[in-house]
């Protein structure tokens, strides 16, 4: 597999966990109470941090030939 679609690959997980993100801060706001709430927000928050950084990485990495 060539580096840039390494790359390719690495952003779309990293997109993946943006819409899991959207989706469990949805449920965390809206129909959760209590611990649960929480527990999905911070989950939440994590893998939207987390998935800036990869696509940070990403995009400074600077093209493949």
């Amino acid at each position: 597999m060539t580096p840039a679609l390494q790359k390719m690959w690495i952003s779309f997980i990293a997109m993946g966990f943006m819409v899991i993100s959207i989706l469990l801060i949805y449920l965390s706001r809206y129909k959760l109470k209590g611990f649960f709430k929480g527990l999905t927000a911070i989950i939440a928050y994590i893998l939207m941090i987390l998935a800036g950084l990869i696509i940070l990485i990403v995009v400074l990495s600077g093209p493949t030939t």
